[in-house]
This record gives structure tokens, sequence and C-alpha cells, in this order.
């Protein structure tokens, strides 16, 4: 079993990548499923095949789905959905406004890494391609089992028994909606599906993420931001696809200062991403749409490669031993000294860097031991335990 995780700024091309990804995947044989996580769908428009909220047949031995969320809170959250729709009501929400206002920012996100899971262990795929949604909303998709995780183990349950306590005493004095155990009890069953998928995305032999740019300066620039915090959350990179590469061919004196600028930041790529494996796919003199074109495009970008296979082996977490120390390496390439910060807490450590924040549950190994100096070797963050 493999899972494909294909991510970039957008407009680089990600969905053709992941299209053509999962066309070839299932030209050699694989069962393949490519979904959507992007709220705004454009894998039918590639295919040229309409796609529903289930997996449909677009070719044999490949389906595809684009998610709709609102279809997924209706019927996995109907106790969630209406209570939400009577606090809006209770707000001054018409009926309307209060049906469309129900639908919480966010639940793609959950919907689709239920949806990840569910497909990778019920037996019936080879591979799973994901057309994620663009690099910040897949940063906040990837990072979402770290803060679930956080919330259900140590905020869940008390709130839960607070609201039980309190709910009495509040209807006294408000008319406010407050929400039942149905409603909590709708929230934990549905995160006990997502039991374990932070372990199924984490899993190096199981799931590949593979980051889509152009040769452009802005581009590459989020590009190795996205790589950074992959590697925070401990998700596997396996490849940079640099996409619409200007064929060398091209005679135009217009174009020369194109390639010229497109030459020097594949350079820079190489530079940047090294040891990745960086795979490239020309700019194609037509719209890239239908299978059969699709198909073309990937036999172009991965030549003989597998494209189900694991490309690179780079790990973003290791433990190891040196003399009576501990030695924790997380690597965060590209990532300043000053840009990090770190904390301890109990059996977690807190790494911080930009905006994002992983809390990084320690081994037992590490766990009884003391944190006594941190340093940065050749794009790993090293926190040594004594």
């Amino acid at each position: 079993m493999r899972i494909l995780l294909f991510t970039g700024k957008g407009g680089v091309g990600k969905t053709t990548v992941a299209a053509a990804t999962a066309a070839r995947a299932a030209e050699a044989g694989l069962r393949t499923i490519v979904l959507s996580t992007d709220p705004a769908h454009s894998l039918a428009d590639a295919f040229d095949t309409p796609l529903g909220d289930q997996p449909t047949g677009i070719s044999n031995r490949l389906w595809g789905q684009q998610l709709n969320a609102r279809v997924r809170f209706e019927e996995a959250w109907e106790d969630v959905r209406s209570y939400f729709v009577e606090v809006l009501d209770w707000a001054g929400a018409d009926a309307v406004e209060a049906e469309e206002l129900a639908v919480i920012p966010g639940l793609d996100e959950v919907f689709a890494l239920a949806d990840i899971k569910q497909f990778a262990t019920s037996g019936d795929y080879d591979v799973v391609v994901v057309d994620c949604a663009p690099t910040a909303e897949t940063i906040r998709l990837l990072s979402l089992p770290d803060v679930l995780g956080w919330y259900m183990d140590r905020m869940f349950e008390p709130s839960r028994r607070l609201t039980k306590v309190a709910r009495p005493i509040l209807q006294r004095v408000t008319n406010l909606p407050i929400a039942g155990e149905g409603v909590f009890g709708a929230i934990r069953r549905f995160y006990d599906r997502l039991d374990g998928v932070r372990e199924l995305l984490t899993d190096g032999e199981i799931t590949s993420a593979r980051l889509v740019v152009n040769a452009e300066r802005l581009v590459v620039a989020e590009a190795r931001r996205t790589y950074t915090y992959l590697s925070l959350f401990g998700y596997h990179v396996d490849a940079v696809i640099a996409n619409r590469i200007l064929p060398a061919d091209i005679d135009s004196e217009w174009m020369a200062q194109w390639q010229a600028s497109q030459s020097a930041y594949l350079d820079v790529i190489h530079e940047a991403f090294a040891p990745l494996p960086i795979l490239t796919a020309e700019l194609a003199n037509e719209e890239i749409v239908g299978l059969s074109q699709l198909s073309i495009f990937g036999k172009g970008c991965y030549g003989d490669e597998d494209v189900a296979g694991r490309l690179s082996e780079v790990e973003p977490f290791r433990v190891e031993a040196e003399g009576d120390t501990m030695l924790l390496s997380l690597h965060l390439p590209f990532v300043a000294r000053d840009e990090v910060q770190l904390g301890r807490h109990d059996d977690e450590l807190v790494v911080t860097v930009g905006p994002h924040r992983r809390s990084v549950i320690l081994p037992d190994s590490l766990a009884r031991r003391t944190v006594s100096g941190a340093r940065f070797t050749d794009g790993d963050l090293v926190v040594v335990f004594t």
C-alpha cells in the first residue's frame, strides 16, 4: 500500500501532476484512487470526467473522488450540525443563513483524513493519490492529527464532563442551546475513525509527499518553507517535481530570457533540495486534459521511475545513541538557528518554527532524560538528552 501526497503553491500544476501519477499507476496494474482535498476541486476537469463524493470509476483500475464537505457533515455529524443550526438560530441568523453557516471551516481536511485512512486500510486499493490544497491548507491538513490528538487527549473529556454538570444550571439562566451528549458522542465517534491516521501518514514506507514547483523565485521560496514544515511534522518528502519547464529546442529570442531564468532556478532547486530527486516536466504545447494526455505527461515526468515507489529515504525524525547521551534529530532544512524555539513539558518536546508548532511525544528512552543542549548539523536540529 502506498499513499502519495501532492502539494505546492496554487497554480503550479499539482492537480495535473497528481492526476498523471494516478493514471500511470493504474496503467502499471495498481488499483489506484485519486482524491482531492482542495475545496476548489479541479480533478474532474483534469480527467474530463464527472467525479462525485464517492469513488467514481475513471478507467480500469482507476477511481476518482471529489469530497463534498456539506454532504459528509450531514451524514456523519447530524447531531453536531443540528446543534450549530440551533446556536446560529439563537444568535439571530435566519434559517437559510444558519444552514449555510453550520458547515465549520476546516471540515474538508478532517473528512479528507478519514477518507485517506479508509481507502488505505480497506484493502480495495494499492495506491491512494491525494491532490492536496495549496501549501498553507496542506500544512493545516497534515498538522491536524497532532492538533486533534492534543485536544481529544487533554480537553475533550474535561469539557464533556463540565458541560454535563453545568447544563442544568445554564438552562435555568439562559436559553442558549447547550451541547448534549449526542453532540459529544458524535465528535468522539468521528475522532475514533481517525485513530492511527498520523502513524499511517508519517510511515515513510507507506506515505510520501511530493512537492510540485515551477522554476520561479516565489514558488521555490514557498516550496522550501513547505519542506521545512512537512519535516517538522514528521512527513517524508521523497521528490520535487519541477513543472512547466520550457523545452530546450524553442528557438525564440523572446523566450530566451525565460529559459535562462528557469535554468538558473533549476540549479537553485537542485542545490536547495539535495539529496531529494528532482523530476522535471516540460511545458506542454496544449492544455493537458483527459486520461490519454495525462498518461503522456506522466511518462514524460517520471520516465522509467516506479511512480508509486519510494523515490527517496530522507528521514525527518531519528533517535540515536552517542555514548551516554541520546540524540533526537529533526530534519528542518532552510531554518536558521534563531527561527527555532524549543520547550519541554513532561514527556513532550515543543518545537516552534515560524507560525507552526509541533508537540513531539518523546519515546520512553528520552522522556526520563533531561535536555542538555541543541545544535544544527547539516539541516538537522539535534536535541541532546542526558
